[in-house]
């Protein structure tokens, strides 16, 4: 049963694919029962065909890159799930996650342990739509699609991708970059900090499944151990002492991109405080029985979220350039290369 559900997913997942934009548009809204998902209305400037004359192959490029890593590499997929979610929720997605040198982002305690492999797959796509089409597309837009594209490939469903950001000038500054959701935040923290950017708390239930795949250092919820239960203990002995290690965020199905995630939390096997603490608030534990027991909920609501975040933009809006020779580093300065770091998996409350 679980190859045929799998087989219809990927399935539908090509179909959509297939589809106009203003249909696939509305392909998140597949089959939810009594929750309906609609597509998020588009920021100003963002558009779901922008490229369409200017670089038609351009989401071919990006898949076929995409699903080749992939096949090597299936961590990448979660690796890109967290830049996604650590560039956008700053102060947008604006690429400012991407840049190196002074300053960078990089450097901040929140992304440390972002994945090299996954920010240099980014670039190496650039390179490559860029020597198709010219400098049109920026490395904001690479980054949301080859994301969407990481999902798909790891078993979830498709979703369009509005395009037209630009790629900002300079890094995020510090002080927002510690905004980002911490593994230990209560729920209460979590709902503030999302709803301050206009996700309320069915964004924040939907975007936490990204932990559906991915795996995290066992410094990230040492917190845990000290609670007594069976799981803690399992995690403890798992850790051994070495924060280092690295758990599973799904311990059922860690490379499938389902909903698994939220049958864990319901039989308390959540890796994070953040995430099994989900299940003990009203405000988001009916949306994660939901998603436990609706796997077409989820699908569509987790692809309605990801344009609302994909669509986040800084207090003066849209602004920057499509950077010409690196996404590490703006027009007009030198090439710098990926500071080192031993990449985590995790998504969203993952620091």
């Amino acid at each position: 049963m679980a190859s045929r559900s799998m087989g219809l997913l990927l399935a539908l997942s090509a179909i959509a694919g297939l589809l106009s934009p203003a249909l696939s548009a509305r392909f998140i809204s597949l089959p939810t029962d009594h929750r309906p998902v609609t597509a998020p209305p588009l920021a100003d400037g963002l558009a779901y065909d922008l490229y369409s004359g200017s670089c038609p192959q351009l989401e071919t490029i990006v898949r076929s890159a995409v699903q080749a890593a992939l096949q090597q590499e299936i961590a990448l997929a979660a690796g890109l799930l967290r830049i996604f979610f650590h560039d956008c929720f700053p102060q947008g997605c604006d690429a400012s996650l991407l840049l190196t040198g002074a300053n960078s982002e990089q450097q901040l305690p929140p992304n440390l342990t972002l994945q090299p492999r996954a920010l240099q797959l980014i670039e190496d796509i650039r390179a490559q739509v860029h020597a198709a089409c010219g400098p049109t597309v920026s490395c904001a837009d690479i980054t949301a699609l080859a994301t969407r594209d990481a999902v798909v490939a790891s078993g979830g469903l498709t979703y369009d991708v509005p395009l037209g950001r630009l790629d900002s000038l300079a890094p995020a500054p510090s002080d927002a970059v510690f905004q980002l959701p911490q593994p230990t935040s209560d729920v209460s923290t979590l709902l503030n900090a999302f709803q301050s950017r206009n996700l309320d708390n069915v964004d924040l239930v939907a975007l936490s499944g990204g932990h559906t795949i991915g795996r995290a250092r066992c410094s990230s919820f040492s917190n845990r151990f000290r609670e007594d239960d069976d799981f803690a203990r399992r995690l403890a002995a798992n850790c051994s002492n070495d924060g280092t290690r690295l758990q599973e965020l799904d311990v059922v199905t860690p490379d499938i991109f389902d909903n698994q995630y939220y049958s864990n939390l319901v039989a308390g096997q959540g890796v994070f405080t953040s995430d099994q603490g989900l299940t003990g608030d009203w405000r988001t534990s009916w949306v994660v029985n939901g998603f436990a027991g609706n796997h077409w909920w989820f699908y569509g609501q987790f692809g309605s979220s990801m344009v609302k975040l994909g669509q986040l933009q800084g207090p003066s809006g849209n602004v920057g350039e499509i950077r010409r020779n690196s996404c590490f580093v703006p027009n007009g300065q030198s090439s710098q290369t990926i500071l080192p770091a031993a990449g985590d998996d995790g998504f969203a409350t993952s620091a």
